[in-house]
């Protein structure tokens, strides 16, 4: 086993990580097209971590036009299995309070449009998606934020909107009515990909509003959003601190194997373009 590396997704207001050593940016091509920006990558508490921005410098992507294939696949070109999200979200529960965390274990995908798998062209994946969030990532993340003392939620089901707009307030309540904790308009596929590329995937939502259902409450804009979310990021880059101190996290998950039993196509009917393609991904079961 090679060095083990901490990916970390940036969201909305979190464009880099403060301290890294040896730190120096890395663009990458991939056979997907070209991430959201550079990687930064660096050494924190011993550990090599590699950082991406989602919307890239300037937040200059919305959700819709975020290439999450490159992004996923340069974190594994990159040598990471291990990577943590953060994304801003709106509450949709009343106990989660703006500026309260979340560690979200399920996903409804309200997305269209989207690319949400790396297979296809001559090579079909069906990976288990029951249990979208690494177990044992999350648990690390949960450890961490115990001793930190703010305010956190674990569990519960992050709805993924489209976007940019926010939701009517009658989407809202029928997302209330589901029992979902969070909306935001970022993790998938984002982490559907990151089951395909066998990573182990979390991640930490920062509560900035409470969408546009509480009726006590003002309408989501973007200015509230931002004011909460400065709040949050400095929580969010003490959690990153704390967690390369359990870096890698103990125990045992099949996040980096989940496309054992999966493939279903005749490996031999592959085209060598999706072949080469795929290589990274799934190189192993071409020459097994």
């Amino acid at each position: 086993m090679g060095e083990q590396i901490l990916g970390i997704i940036g969201g909305s207001g979190l464009y880099g990580i403060e301290g890294l050593a040896d730190r120096r940016a890395v663009e990458l091509e991939t056979p997907f097209g070209r991430p959201s920006d550079a990687y930064q990558t660096g050494v924190l508490g011993g550990v090599r971590v590699v950082f991406l921005s989602r919307h890239g410098a300037g937040h200059r992507l919305t959700p819709s036009e975020v290439n999450y294939r490159a992004n996923i696949h340069g974190f594994r070109q990159l040598g990471v299995r291990h990577l943590l999200s953060f994304s801003a979200v709106g509450s949709l529960k009343e106990d989660i309070r703006p500026g309260d965390m979340v560690l979200p274990d399920q996903f409804f995908d309200r997305t269209k449009g989207r690319p949400a798998s790396f297979f296809g062209d001559g090579l079909v994946a069906h990976v288990t998606f029951g249990e979208p969030i690494c177990p044992v990532m999350s648990a690390a993340v949960a450890g961490v934020l115990d001793g930190l003392g703010g305010r956190y939620h674990r569990g519960g089901t992050y709805v993924c909107m489209e976007g940019p707009v926010f939701s009517t307030r009658a989407e809202s309540n029928f997302y209330r009515s589901l029992g979902a904790a969070v909306i935001g308009m970022t993790n998938l596929p984002e982490a559907k990909l990151a089951r395909e590329a066998e990573m182990c995937y979390a991640t930490l939502a920062l509560a900035t509003d409470y969408d546009c259902w509480h009726a006590s409450e003002a309408e989501v804009s973007v200015d509230a959003v931002l004011k909460v979310f400065e709040q949050n990021v400095a929580m969010a880059k003490r959690a990153i601190q704390g967690l390369v101190t359990r870096f890698p996290p103990a125990g045992k998950c099949g996040c980096q194997r989940a496309l054992e039993g999966a493939i279903i196509s005749s490996l031999e009917h592959v085209p060598p373009e999706t072949r080469a393609r795929l290589e990274l991904l799934a190189g192993r079961f071409f020459r097994g």
